[in-house]
């Protein structure tokens, strides 16, 4: 078993049985929690800004193409270049020919989640121009010629050591030990690819449609000399990602930094409206490039365009159990934890990630972190029911629940079925807990945990003994 397993369970199992990940998911998902309580306890009107929050992207979700115009059309004023991209070929082909009609032979890259969903690095390297991750985290991810494995922080399933080990094999330039020597030789690295790059390339956290600006939030500062650098500074952007006012703004620099890392604000929040120098004799460049990529699809559906709403801080991956225990990579994707497993079936497809809602015990514990509140709980089970409708899960399993439908609806053998299984339940306990099961289902959870055994009488004996 492995991570690059084809099944959902397989990765699963796989992540379970490292202990070194396991080890890596529980500090840094602990440290995230706390830090996250601790950053909102300052703000008196938490609840509200959510909600706020919540209201500004549902109602700019639902009016999305006046917004986007709007976007559009702000943009070029400054000088800038707008590309509809339906497809990430249609954004991967668009930068290609524009690299190679400005003669770019290398492009330095900040940390984007919409440039992994279409895998641009690959497309880039196929064309002869070299892509290189500024944003530590994904330096260390390109490397080691991996996926993310969180959405803020992409190489959150790495140890220090691990990493050490990495930039020695890869950098050739000695062993880093400590944590100041590791970014001291990032930093030594990426220095000459940002002098070297005719070509910046980011995502948006946001884009504002009144002003036409892209906002760039971060802490490394690789994003400004990825923007600032480099003559062409290329922004590939969800069109979800658009918001209506700067007004609004301040509502999410509120949320984002608290729910992401933990922090009051980020220790750089850029603000970018079209080229450096808007002169064309000037040679500086701005393109904006609006992604669609599945996101139309989810919009036409009303229950589901609400996963729209996301801004990508990951608190839902951070306190999910599932996530805290499989980690990222276990989701097949780039997309991990709960919002993953929403967002991927729909910008892929049930037939692919189709098992991914399965993957959550629904306890609420997502929708809770969320900082726009978004319903995740529903949604997953939303996808589920779409995926029974296509026919998804084992044979074995459908049969199953057919059969707990049918003893289900007769009052006589559920009862007797209930007594059959707590007499088998207590001779399979010890110390009042069945530690291995011989039947499959169970015999799967308990190969990681223990079940209780079942004490006492049933409820149906409780309650006629009450009445």
């Amino acid at each position: 078993m492995s991570l690059s397993d084809p099944n959902l369970t397989q990765r699963s199992h796989a992540a379970l049985e490292n202990d070194v990940l396991q080890g890596a998911l529980k500090a840094a998902t602990t440290t995230f929690i706390e830090r996250r309580r601790d950053a909102i306890v300052s703000v008196s009107d938490w609840e509200a800004l959510r909600q706020r929050a919540r209201r500004v992207k549902e109602h700019t979700i639902n009016n999305l193409d006046y917004y986007l115009e709007q976007l559009v059309e702000k943009v070029e004023a400054h000088g800038g270049t707008v590309h509809w991209a339906r497809t990430g070929d249609d954004v991967s082909r668009y930068i290609i020919e524009l690299a190679r009609a400005r003669g770019v032979k290398s492009v330095v890259k900040s940390k984007s989640m919409a440039t992994e969903e279409i895998e641009l690095n690959h497309a880039l390297e196929a064309a002869n121009i070299r892509p290189v991750e500024t944003d530590l985290g994904e330096y260390i991810i390109q490397l080691a010629h991996e996926k993310p494995s969180h959405i803020i922080v992409p190489a959150i399933h790495k140890t220090r050591s691990q990493i050490s080990d990495l930039f020695e094999e890869k950098l050739h330039e000695g062993r880093p030990n400590e944590v100041a020597e590791i970014t001291a030789m990032a930093r030594k690295r990426l220095r000459h690819e940002f002098l070297s790059a005719g070509m910046g390339i980011t995502g948006a956290n946001f884009a504002i449609a009144e002003s036409g600006t892209i906002v760039l939030v971060e802490n490394e500062g690789n994003i400004r000399l990825s923007t600032q650098v480099p003559k062409i500074h290329v922004a590939v952007v969800g069109i979800e990602k658009v918001i209506p006012r700067f007004e609004d703004l301040s509502v999410f620099l509120r949320l984002l930094p608290r729910s992401g890392t933990g922090q009051k604000q980020t220790a750089y929040v850029s603000f970018l409206n079209g080229p450096r120098q808007a002169a064309p004799e000037s040679g500086f460049e701005f393109h904006l490039v609006l992604m669609d990529n599945g996101r139309t699809r989810i919009l036409a559906d009303e229950q589901m365009r609400e996963s729209l709403y996301c801004i990508r801080c990951g608190a839902c991956l951070n306190v999910c159990p599932v996530y805290q225990k499989i980690g990222g990579q276990a989701y097949g994707w780039i997309y991990p934890g709960p919002i993953g497993a929403v967002i991927s079936p729909q910008l892929q497809s049930l037939k692919q990630s189709g098992d991914l809602p399965f993957a959550s015990s629904l306890c609420g514990a997502c929708r809770t972190a969320c900082p726009v509140d978004i319903n995740l709980p529903d949604l997953l089970l939303a996808l589920r029911a779409k995926a029974k409708e296509g026919g998804a899960g084992k044979l074995s399993e459908r049969a199953a629940m057919r059969g707990f439908a049918f003893t289900a609806r007769h009052p006589g053998l559920f009862t007797f079925g209930g007594r059959l299984i707590r007499i088998l339940a207590r001779l399979l306990a010890r110390d009042g807990k069945i530690k291995s099961a011989p039947i499959a289902p169970l015999g799967e959870w308990t190969r990681y945990r223990d079940l209780p055994a079942p004490t006492g009488r049933s409820f149906r004996e409780r309650w006629r003994k009450g009445q």
